[in-house]
C-alpha cells in the first residue's frame, strides 16, 4: 500500500539526512506507521505491504544501527514548517512519560507519572522520560487554534541510569538548553520565543538562553523581585551592586489596587484581577522581566504569577503566550493515543533514542499535510448525536490520510 503522493512528498527533505537505502526503508515505515493498528516494526511493514522486498531485519536496523541523526531530521522538519511561520518563532517546551515494560530496555527508570498522581500523592512509573521541543503554529484551515509540532527530542536519564550506562548526568533543563541552542544555531537570523511551565522557568534555563531566544514561564507567588541597580557613583569602593531596591512579591502585588481584565483563552472567557510590572528575579539580576500576577474571579483557580523576558510586552500578551503552551499537552495526548508513541519496544540505545520520537515527527507531518491539502478532502461524520463538533481533530486528520 502507498500513501497519498502529497504526504510522501513531505518526506523528501529527510532524504538528505540518511543514506538512500535507509531512506527507502524509512518511507515504508512511515506508510506502516500511519496504517498499522499497533506500532511495532513487523506490524508496520505488514501494513505497508512491503514484507517481501527486504528482509525484516533491515527495517529494525533503521532505528538500531543505521547512520542518521535524530537532530538532523528534526531540523529538516523545522525547515519544512518554516514557510508557515510569520514573525518570531513560538516554541513550546515540556517533558512527557512513555510507560514501558522490561528491565533491559535502555534508559528506562522510575519517573513521576502526572496522570496517576494527585495533589496529595505522587505516583512513580517505569518508562522513558522525554524532553520535547515543538513549534507552535496557527493554520489557516482552523483560525484561533494552535498546534504544537514537535521537532527536537532528548531522552532523560535519572542519576542511577546515567551511572549504569556511563553517561554524564544532565537535568531536564540542561537538555532543554541543548535543544534550544541547536535550533537557535540552525537559524541565527530568526527570533525564537519559548513557553514552558515552572520546571523550565528557573535559573538553569533563564541564565543560559541563546541570544536570539526569549522565555515565558511561571513564577512563584513569593518570588523575590528587585528593581534595576542604581547608577554607580564615581569614587565608590567595592564591587558594583547587582540588584536594586526590593520590590513587592507577586502575592503582594495582588494586595494592592489592581485592574480587571477579561481573557479569551482555552476556548472560554475568564475575568481576573491583574497586576504587572518590570522587575528582576534574585537569581538573574541582570535580565529585566515583565512580571504578571493574576487572581481569577471565576472558576475557583488560585492566584498565579508569570514572567516573560520580553519586558516591554503587555500583561495580556504574556498570558496569551503562556496559554499557547497547552498545545504541547494536546500533542502528547494525540501522539500516544493515535500514533502509538509508547508502543515501540526497541531495547538498544540507538533504537530507544530514535524510535519513539519518530511518532511525534509523523504527528507534525500529518498536521502539515492536512493544512496543505488534507483539509479539502475532510468529510465530517454525519452524526445526529454529535452536532456541535465543527472543527477536525487529529483523529480526523489521520482518518482522512488513511482514506486517500
Amino acid at each position: 500500500m502507498e500513501l497519498v503522493p502529497g504526504f510522501t512528498a513531505l518526506l523528501q527533505p529527510f532524504a538528505s539526512t540518511m543514506t538512500t537505502p535507509t531512506f527507502q526503508s524509512f518511507v515504508t515505515i512511515a506508510t506502516g506507521w500511519v496504517l498499522a493498528s499497533r506500532r511495532m516494526v513487523t506490524r508496520m511493514i505488514l501494513a505497508a505491504g512491503d514484507s517481501v522486498n527486504k528482509h525484516y531485519s533491515s527495517y529494525h536496523r533503521v532505528f538500531s544501527a543505521a547512520k542518521w541523526s535524530l537532530d538532523h531530521v528534526g531540523l529538516a522538519m523545522f525547515d519544512l514548517i518554516e514557510p508557515w511561520i510569520e514573525g518570531d518563532v513560538l516554541l513550546a517546551l515540556d517533558d512527557t512519560l512513555a510507560r514501558k515494560r522490561g528491565l533491559k530496555m535502555f534508559g528506562c527508570g522510575m519517573h513521576h507519572d502526572p496522570l496517576l498522581s494527585t495533589r496529595g500523592k505522587a505516583v512513580m512509573n517505569w518508562g522513558h522520560s522525554w524532553v520535547v521541543l515543538g513549534v507552535v503554529l496557527e493554520f489557516p484551515f482552523r483560525p484561533g487554534h494552535y498546534y504544537c509540532l514537535p521537532i527536537l527530542f532528548r531522552l532523560y536519564l535519572n542519576r542511577a541510569k546515567a551511572t549504569k550506562h556511563r553517561r554524564v548526568y544532565r537535568t531536564r533543563p540542561e537538555l532543554a538548553i541543548e535543544m534550544l541552542g541547536a535550533l537557535s544555531s540552525h537559524r541565527k537570523d530568526k527570533r525564537f520565543h519559548v513557553v514552558a511551565d515552572s520546571a523550565y522557568g528557573g535559573q538553569s534555563v533563564l541564565n543560559h538562553l541563546p541570544g536570539n531566544c526569549d522565555l515565558t514561564s511561571r513564577l512563584l507567588m513569593d518570588a523575590r523581585l528587585y528593581d534595576a541597580p542604581p547608577p554607580r557613583k564615581p569614587g565608590t569602593n567595592g564591587r558594583p551592586r547587582k540588584r536594586g531596591q526590593r520590590l513587592p512579591t507577586p502575592a503582594a502585588m495582588l494586595e494592592e489596587r489592581c485592574r480587571r481584565f477579561v481573557f479569551n483563552i482555552y476556548g472560554r472567557s475568564e475575568t481576573v484581577r491583574i497586576a504587572d510590572g518590570e522587575a528582576r528575579v534574585h537569581k538573574a539580576p541582570g535580565r529585566p522581566l515583565r512580571v504578571v500576577a493574576i487572581e481569577p474571579l471565576t472558576g475557583g483557580r488560585k492566584p498565579q504569577a508569570f514572567y516573560s523576558t520580553c519586558h516591554d510586552a503587555s500583561a495580556g500578551q504574556v498570558i496569551a503566550w503562556y496559554a499557547c503552551r497547552w498545545s504541547i499537552e494536546v500533542t502528547f495526548h494525540d501522539s500516544k493515543q493515535q500514533l502509538g508513541f509508547e508502543q515501540p519496544q526497541g531495547w538498544s540505545r540507538p533504537a530507544a533514542e530514535r524510535t519513539a520520537p519518530v511518532a511525534m515527527l509523523f504527528y507534525s507531518l500529518i498536521v502539515v499535510w492536512f493544512a496543505q491539502e488534507g483539509h479539502r478532502q475532510y468529510q465530517p461524520l454525519d452524526c445526529p448525536w454529535y452536532t456541535f463538533k465543527a472543527e477536525p481533530s487529529f483523529a480526523d486528520m489521520l482518518a482522512t490520510l488513511r482514506r486517500q
